[in-house]
């Protein structure tokens, strides 16, 4: 009995290490100087789920309406990438510098990710 109890100790704290993890390339993206005659910017986050188990993305959050990210909504399996696509509208905002984040929430770990957005975008008379 002793020993039964043993071994599924053991199975049980084997599958609790199991898990999705995910793992991003780089967690910040520079759009560089751009007009605001051209207010809109698109970049790629890209990501590999290094874990055991599909990772999934529950939700990726954007701190403003100006930004908006896209993913996939599919679980990513074991060593597959995946990406999350973010468009920027500066359309109507002040020119400068700006710094915008996405949190991004998983079933992974961990399970909550920053990204950050930046750029300079230039006033149009000044060109």
């Amino acid at each position: 009995m002793l020993i039964a109890a043993l071994l599924f100790a053991c199975v049980a704290a084997n599958a609790q290490e199991a898990q999705a993890s995910i793992k991003f390339d780089k967690t910040t993206i520079n759009l560089g100087s751009f007009s605001e005659t051209e207010p809109i910017q698109k970049c790629t986050f890209t990501f590999k789920n290094t874990g055991d188990l599909p990772l999934v993305i529950n939700q990726a959050i954007a701190s403003c309406g100006c930004t908006v990210p896209k993913y996939t909504k599919e679980p990513i399996m074991p060593g597959a990438a995946g990406q999350i696509d973010v468009t920027y509208n500066g359309k109507g905002k002040f020119p400068g510098h700006f710094k915008k984040s996405i949190t991004v929430r998983t079933n992974g770990d961990p399970s909550v990710t920053r990204l950050y957005i930046e750029g300079d975008m230039t006033d149009a008379s000044a060109e």
